[in-house]
């Protein structure tokens, strides 16, 4: 009666792909269930102007880009308009010279508060800055902001 080989690698292969599984698991789960804390109550990272925020992802959107992606900024301007729907609000800056613009998605808690936003206000919105993309088709740069809320 011919011994049947045993293959001891392949339990600790088999082994390791679990665990590496269990890990890669946990880290999504992280990430999918993240809270972020209140922007209101943030501390901002930078301070600008709208339209001077904008003039900067125009002039160097790799540059600006590194600077400003992920961080807390408090931009002050003129609202250029207004998007509003049953459970969201976006809120547009935009540089008229360029059509490029700054738009904030509001955190549901302050939904109503941007609502009361029209266009020509004069506002400060905190948000945590997206980052920038430029538009080859449209010729513009679209820079995007989430968890945003007005700055008191």
């Amino acid at each position: 009666m011919p011994v049947k080989k045993r293959r001891p690698w392949l339990k600790k292969i088999l082994i390791g792909i679990l665990v590496i599984v269990v890990i890669l698991a946990g880290v999504y789960w992280y990430y999918a269930t993240e809270k972020f804390s209140d922007t209101k109550t943030t501390k901002a990272d930078f301070t600008i102007s709208a339209q001077d925020f904008i003039a900067e992802f125009n002039k160097d959107l790799k540059a600006a880009n590194e600077k400003y992606t992920d961080k807390i900024i408090v931009l002050n301007g003129k609202v250029s308009d207004v998007e509003s729907a049953d459970t969201t609000v976006n809120i547009k800056f935009v540089d008229p010279a360029t059509a490029s613009y700054a738009i904030f998605a509001f955190q549901s808690q302050h939904l109503v508060e941007a609502k009361s936003v029209k266009a020509g206000d004069s506002i400060s919105i905190k948000g945590s800055c997206s980052g920038g993309i430029f538009s080859q088709i449209l010729e513009t740069t679209a820079i995007s902001f989430k968890r945003s809320t007005l700055n008191n």
